[in-house]
């Protein structure tokens, strides 16, 4: 498969990036929806978790060891692929680059080897063995052998880790009545804590919209009510945790649930504004943490005219709007 790259890739850089793809087509990964960059992208990250510089026969597995976390892979490609990603740029490596590889079973992150929540920023992503060895025999005589093996085997390993992480699910009522079941993380801990306690005490009966989950961005949304309050044209990249409609008091919350990255910023807040600026609910920013360790972290980030919830001292609010709530004194 061919692409139009970006920057000075030399032609055995190349090669090695058009071959992935055509391994990556073979065992099924969806490719035909993604931009060419995006594809680019992803095969990138694929090749640095294998410690991939020059050939296939570099490639380094889980089985030695070899993990890189989200920065490490943005350092990896800077220094080999000639990229030039911002080193902030580290959530987009694991919810754009890594999101396919990971579900499909190529690319493992440590919690699904140990139980490591899923968010925890020391965790890192190491390449499926078998995979390895498939790579090592594209163009070869054995090629077919081992395509077939990695897709019976692969199916295996892919429906035990599925298991694994089913049996770690943590179970979530929304306000609805519905339940719904998040992946294990302490991430997702703090999601349940902001539907069934925030949301309860704060939240003037209001109705979860969109939960998001670090395995899937859409495991719960309401796109009929998004559309009716003119917020349904939200950006996948841009969507907040959790967002919830008070009806009574035509209140919007968008809440961020902050464990490692992703507090409620003036950048944040802005792209956000200008994503709902027809939005026909007054809309309310709040950042949840676990901990007031936690918030003490972030404090510096969080943009003014939003609100900050701490799950440990779930009785009290945090507001950085004073005006709002001095003039009903």
């Amino acid at each position: 498969m061919r692409i139009k790259l970006t920057g000075n890739k030399n032609n055995k850089l190349q090669k090695i990036i058009f071959d992935t793809l055509d391994i990556l087509n073979f065992i099924g990964i969806p490719l035909d929806n993604l931009s060419d960059r995006r594809k680019e992208r992803m095969v990138l990250a694929l090749l640095a978790v294998g410690n991939i510089k020059n050939s296939f026969s570099e490639v380094l597995t889980i089985n030695d060891n070899y993990f890189l976390k989200t920065r490490d892979i943005i350092e990896f490609e800077n220094k080999y692929y000639s990229e030039n990603i911002s080193s902030g740029s580290y959530d987009d490596i694991r919810r754009k680059d890594l999101i396919l590889l990971v579900s499909a079973g190529i690319v493992f992150n440590s919690c699904m080897l140990e139980e490591k929540a899923t968010n925890n920023p020391t965790r890192g992503y190491g390449l499926n063995p078998l995979f390895a060895s498939l790579i090592k025999a594209y163009g070869k005589s054995n090629w077919e052998v081992e395509l077939n093996k990695f897709l019976f085997e692969n199916k295996s390993l892919k429906e035990e880790m599925e298991h694994r992480r089913n049996l770690q699910k943590i179970p979530v009522a929304l306000p609805s009545g519905e339940n719904i079941e998040l992946s294990f993380g302490e991430h997702n801990v703090l999601q349940k804590e902001i539907v069934e306690n925030f949301l309860t005490k704060f939240g003037f009966n209001s109705q979860v919209l969109y939960i998001g989950d670090t395995t899937n961005k859409f495991l719960y949304k309401d796109d009929k009510k998004l559309e009716e309050l003119k917020c349904f044209n939200i950006k996948h990249e841009e969507l907040p945790d959790v967002i919830a409609y008070s009806k009574d008091k035509n209140l919007l919350f968008l809440c961020e649930a902050v464990h490692s990255a992703g507090p409620m910023s003036e950048i944040r807040v802005r792209k956000l504004k200008e994503q709902l600026n027809k939005c026909t609910a007054e809309i309310i920013f709040i950042t949840a943490f676990l901990t007031k360790k936690d918030f003490k972290k972030w404090i510096l980030d969080i943009a003014w005219e939003t609100e900050v919830w701490i799950a440990e001292t779930p009785e009290h609010m945090v507001h950085f709007n004073g005006y709002k709530f001095l003039e009903i004194h």
